[in-house]
């Protein structure tokens, strides 16, 4: 990186410690308008700031929170905008009860829309995740907004109509900088990332299809100029990639950027924030003024930890409209507002929540409550995952394990039962963005339904697909992206793990052993694609002790989103799913504890580390509450302090630290 780029870095990040980046306010002329579009994003029905797996309120979160920005900044300033850019009704046990226990109906409101309702926003966007719970779900949760709900580029199979509409003009009354008050055309362009119809498959074939965010956005923004509207905003659940554009892309925030009739974008999807130190070397941007393609862009992180606000100045052009006159931009920015402030470890709310969403929503807060208290079993032991990354772990055994004896059990019998049976899960609350908290910590003791939610965050059905052990081997290479390559050369200290790769994506498979050679690259790049080189990183992959060969078969057990495609894992696309249930894996899991009595959480040792005999300092960081179980890992040692929350330890990969480990035990 330049050293131009490297201090831009430093700067953003001094600056988001303080609540994220904020351009200065440019001067606004007398016969102009100053308007600002305020803006959510990945909400994931974090409608409380309340964390329900730990069951205690979290002050950095929630739309009770962003709620009271927004209404400060509506307070800044008379013309104003407010929409959300997706993934609203799925995310957190509040999610699974409205969806699978209250439903909805007469009288059945769905809590978080029914917030947005009261806040007066103006449109959104449909995100991937609103198709969770079936399609029928999404659209009749939808339905129930009194703003317009956009789904531009997702059409119905049986008409090949949207699903929602591409665009929509909202007319406004604004007031210049003297006071006077001049009716504004804004265009609403809505685009959401088309590989729905691969992550949630099973629910949306033969229902809906996809089509290109920017060529529909292009489109859709044309004819609403067309239409008469002044500007054109695209509120988009799709994120921001510096790689070249590709047809179909996931995140096409940079291209719809570009697009001639587009004066502003929101966008979301990637749980980042824009403009910040996650995009400071981003191409064709100028992060300071949270520009792409010199348009305002924002994007407001995920789970209400933000408000996204982009100020557009809009001068008279007699010329707009064929001679009728209009407005057009002058110039804009984008900043973002954090509900909390963390500096040197120390959180600081900036608002409180918000009176009425919280009146409005306290019903379903407490049947949430009450519905994830409820027990399902018992563990004789703690179940966390605060070393995902360093050893295999039984929170992870234990959803593989209930996992497998669900399908077996649906397999017995079948042309596939003689197969043999295997089992993936990935560790989903294991650090990284979201911050130092995040973390399963289940303690000894009763378990509830909550505990459930905290082992297995998504509502995704149980699936089986047949592969080879070729095929088994580059998913497990694939999984290993996680981990940063360790060149044995360097005697600085390294990084263990990559924490630009989801842990989501680092899937364990249970019922083979293997190693993982970090001195190799990874063998695949972020879109499933072979990287420069014949890397390889898994070693000594073996089935009932045999080494697996090529050509053997195998029966996988995983969920609908990772058999369809999600994630890109080479040989994962949807053609070779043997078995599609109908249970989702977090109802697999609670019947799992609810039979078992008291749970052991004990672990199986797939996988371990090729030992690397140079004299390497490799880091993990995990949270400062690990310290506590170090004896359960030899080969670690406290390392001191790492970023605020964090601590790091250092892994001994040495031949004599790992001489005693044996996988499969």
């Amino acid at each position: 990186m330049p050293a131009s780029r490297r201090l831009a870095a430093l700067l953003f990040t001094a600056t988001l410690l303080y609540g994220g980046v904020c351009a200065a306010a440019p001067e606004v002329k007398p016969d102009q308008i100053d308007v600002q579009i305020l803006s959510t994003t990945d909400l994931h029905m974090n409608v409380m700031d309340y964390d329900y797996y730990a069951d205690k309120p979290d002050p950095g979160i929630g739309l009770v929170r962003v709620a009271s920005l927004i209404r400060k900044a509506r307070a800044e300033k008379p013309n104003t905008l407010l929409v959300d850019a997706g993934d609203l009704i799925q995310g957190t046990p509040m999610g699974d009860y409205v969806a699978r226990v209250q439903g909805l109906g007469p009288g059945k409101i769905q809590p978080i829309i029914a917030a947005l309702n009261a806040l007066g926003y103006d449109a959104a966007v449909m995100g991937n995740h609103e198709f969770n719970f079936g399609l029928d779900y999404a659209v009749a949760a939808e339905k129930e907004a009194k703003y317009p709900v956009l789904a531009g580029n997702v059409n119905r199979v049986e008409d090949g109509q949207p699903l929602f509409p591409a665009g929509v003009i909202l007319d406004r009354d604004f007031v210049d900088g003297t006071g006077a008050k001049h009716r504004v055309r804004i265009g609403v362009v809505g685009v959401l990332t088309p590989q729905i119809v691969l992550w949630d498959k099973d629910k949306l074939e033969g229902k809906v299809t996809t089509s290109d965010i920017v060529e529909v956005a292009s489109r859709t923004a044309h004819d609403l100029k067309t239409q008469g509207a002044d500007i054109v905003v695209v509120v988009m659940h799709s994120g921001l990639s510096g790689a070249p554009y590709q047809k179909m892309a996931e995140n096409a925030g940079v291209a719809v950027a570009a697009i001639g009739e587009v004066d502003a974008v929101v966008t979301g999807h990637s749980h980042r924030v824009f403009p910040g130190a996650d995009y400071a070397t981003l191409p064709d941007s100028d992060v300071a003024n949270g520009l792409i393609h010199g348009k305002p862009v924002v994007m407001a992180g995920f789970y209400g930890d933000h408000l996204g606000l982009i100020d557009l100045i809009l001068s008279p052009d007699p010329n707009a409209h064929g001679g009728k006159g209009g407005w057009t931009v002058a110039g804009g920015h984008a900043e973002t507002r954090a509900v909390l402030v963390r500096v040197n470890g120390k959180a600081t709310p900036q608002v409180e929540p918000d009176a009425e969403v919280v009146a409005l929503t306290q019903a379903a807060h407490q049947a949430t409550l009450d519905y994830v208290r409820q027990p399902v079993g018992k563990s004789a032991g703690r179940i966390e995952t605060y070393f995902s990354f360093v050893a295999d772990q039984p929170a992870l055994d234990i959803v593989s394990t209930a996992q497998r004896e669900y399908v077996a059990r649906a397999l017995a019998g079948g042309p596939y039962a003689g197969l043999p049976l295997l089992s993936a899960a990935a560790p989903f609350k294991a650090g990284g963005k979201p911050g130092p908290d995040y973390f399963t910590d289940v303690a000894a003791g009763q378990l509830s339904l909550r505990n459930v939610a905290d082992l297995y965050l998504y509502p995704n059905i149980v699936t089986a697909v047949k592969v080879t052990g070729a095929q088994v081997r580059d998913w497990l290479e694939m999984a290993a992206r996680v981990f940063n390559r360790i060149d044995p050369a360097k005697k600085e200290p390294q990084m263990l793990v990559d924490r630009s790769v989801p842990s989501y994506d680092f899937d364990v498979i249970d019922g083979v052993t293997w190693r993982i050679d970090l001195t190799q690259p990874a063998r695949f790049t972020r879109d499933g694609k072979p990287a420069p080189g014949d890397n390889h990183r898994i070693v000594d992959l073996r089935h009932d002790g045999q080494p697996v060969k090529d050509g053997d078969e195998f029966i996988v057990v995983t969920n609908n989103y990772r058999a369809n495609g999600g994630g890109n894992f080479p040989g994962l696309d949807g053609k070779n799913v043997v078995y599609a249930g109908t249970e989702t894996i977090q109802e697999i899991l609670a019947d799992y504890l609810r039979n078992a009595g008291t749970l052991v959480p004990k672990t199986n040792h797939s996988w371990g580390f090729a030992a690397i005999t140079a004299p390497v300092t490799v880091l993990y960081d995990t949270n400062a509450k690990a310290a506590a179980l170090l004896t359960q890992y030899p080969n670690l040692s406290d390392a001191g302090p790492g970023e605020p929350g964090l601590e790091l330890f250092r892994v001994d990969l040495s031949p004599m630290a790992l001489a005693g480990q044996v996988l499969g035990k």
